[in-house]
């Protein structure tokens, strides 16, 4: 009895060591066949995307050196899957060393079948000529194929994104001044909307970028990438240390050079179907050397730029839906300067040193009335204070600006009074007071200059000068001392300003420089002309 009790016992212990063995060795089994299976479909499958990609996408090209299928997860692994612009192949538009696209298996359980997406280190190349490529071809972005190209790679839909590590480079003009994001990271959650569908901003993205090297920049925020007519998004975007001289090679096709500055930023963006905000609380810049550089060969492109200008300010000011606010904006040790290179002797006007502070500009009335403070000196040498209080545009400019320059050393004006006046100065001190204001398509206001203890002829400087013009500045030098005021010294005049506002599409800021320059540049520094020969040069 007891040996056949213990033959049943070892009987029931091998038939469930069998059934362990099945159980277990069956998956295991099969999932070895499918690991093994899916080495040997990743060249089919890779060839068979690389053919539809090329197939799908209008003017680009790709290479899909390698793929791997894993069977077990259904994922999807591609390696150095780059993108070339058949126009301009070199460099690649875009490389992806690793991209992983996979099932996003927690959704299985909301009863969603969706994608995630997760891209290691890729580096996007863009430079100028590839840019001008894209805006010339009639084929619209929409139209290029991406989004088909994307459903190639992995069917479902994407509903989680990160990207680690990425770089992105933008070369303008000068390949020796690249605009480089490098270690961006980002990553977006419920971008389908599954969770939450009835918030306004269901997903959540963050991302976060070194900028030029030493900056950094950050945006955290939300979208709705379903909406209709486009996806909204709204996000807090946090900029440090950002040097923008990097961003001179743009910025010289509008006649502009900038040297120098670091900036930081903080604010909020939402552009979105029915709502469009761009909020700056605070913006801050130091160190900047930037000059307007005006030109005989660019005077044309500069005339249109400026009426395209005043017509997008007038378009945007006060127009419903859209809020564009900044709450600081301060400059600190900044350079601001004007080079005209048209006039007969070239010359430059500049502002060293200048701090400007303004508060709560808008482009919507109701915002109230912006606010702007700024001293810096003339020419290097002239302590200048300046104040503005203007409101958005609504029937025109609304402006209320006073300025006042005390003491500049007339010598480092010479090459606008030679440019204008036909002379210059060894010795003198210039200053000047003035008031304008704006408001429904008028302009009052003076524009009061001061010349003290100015000398016109130095017999050593002009020695070298024909004797025609040595005696023209004698003349100069005697109407300054006639025309003296006792007992400062000073040569005063004063200009009065007032009339409408010409152009419609001028904008606010074009008004006070044209003004500016007409009033000053061509009616006091002349004056002197005028009153030797009876005649005025321009």
């Amino acid at each position: 009895m007891t040996g056949n009790k213990d033959e049943k016992s070892r009987v029931r212990k091998i038939t469930a060591s069998r059934a362990v063995c099945w159980v277990v060795g069956i998956p295991l089994v099969l999932a070895l066949v499918l690991f093994s299976a899916s080495f040997f479909l990743d060249e089919p499958l890779r060839s068979t995307m690389e053919e539809k990609l090329n197939r799908d996408l209008k003017g680009y090209s790709v290479r899909l050196p390698k793929l791997h299928f894993q069977l077990i997860g259904l994922s999807m692994t591609l390696k150095g899957l780059t993108v070339f612009q058949q126009a301009h192949p070199d460099p690649p538009i875009v490389t992806f060393p690793v991209l992983k696209a996979s099932i996003q298996w927690r959704e299985i359980l909301s009863g969603k079948l969706v994608a995630e997406f997760m891209l290691d280190q890729p580096n996007v190349n863009i430079n100028l000529k590839q840019l001008r490529s894209e805006a010339a071809s009639p084929v619209s972005l929409k139209e290029r194929g991406w989004q088909r190209a994307v459903e190639d790679i992995y069917p479902l839909k994407i509903n989680s994104l990160k990207v680690k590590n990425a770089s992105i480079t933008y070369i303008d003009l000068d390949p020796k001044r690249p605009l480089v994001l490098s270690h961006l990271n980002l990553q977006a959650t419920n971008i389908r909307n599954i969770h939450l569908p009835d918030k306004v901003y269901p997903s959540t993205f963050h991302l976060d970028t070194a900028i030029f090297g030493s900056g950094h920049g950050s945006i955290d925020g939300a979208a709705n990438i379903l909406a209709e007519p486009y996806p909204g998004i709204k996000g807090r975007i946090k900029l440090e240390k950002v040097p923008i001289d990097y961003f001179d090679t743009l910025i010289a096709r509008s006649n502009l050079s900038l040297h120098g500055g670091v900036l930081r930023a903080s604010g909020e963006a939402e552009y979105a179907p029915k709502v469009k905000i761009a909020h700056l609380e605070n913006l801050e810049i130091q160190g900047m050397k930037i000059e307007y550089i005006h030109s005989q060969r660019t005077a044309g492109a500069e005339k249109t730029r400026a009426v395209e200008a005043g017509k997008a300010a007038k378009e945007l000011s006060n127009k419903p839906g859209i809020l564009i606010r900044a709450d600081q904006v301060n400059l600190t040790g900044c350079t601001i300067g004007m080079m005209n290179k048209s006039a007969s002797k070239p010359y430059r006007v500049f502002l060293a040193d200048t701090d400007l502070h303004m508060t709560n500009f808008s482009n919507q009335r109701t915002e109230g009335t912006a606010q702007v403070r700024l001293k810096g000196k003339f020419m290097g040498s002239g302590l200048t204070t300046a104040s503005a209080n203007f409101r958005p545009e609504k029937g025109g400019p609304d402006l209320d600006l006073h300025v006042k320059i005390e003491d500049t050393q007339l010598t480092a004006m010479n090459d606008l009074l030679r440019a204008y006046g036909n002379f210059d100065v060894s010795a003198g001190a210039f200053s000047l007071v003035t008031e304008l204001h704006i408001k429904n398509d008028a302009i009052t206001g003076y524009l009061k200059p001061f010349f003290k203890d100015m000398k016109v002829y130095d017999r050593r400087k002009d020695k070298e000068r024909g004797i025609f013009h040595q005696m023209y500045e004698m003349m100069i030098g005697g109407v300054a001392r006639i025309l003296k005021n006792r007992p400062n010294q000073e040569v005063a005049t004063k200009i009065t300003i007032s009339g409408p506002v010409g152009n419609p599409h001028t904008s606010t800021w074009q008004i006070v420089t044209e003004l500016i320059k007409n009033a000053f540049f061509r009616a006091i520094l002349p004056s002197f002309e005028k009153e030797v020969t009876g005649k005025g040069k321009r």
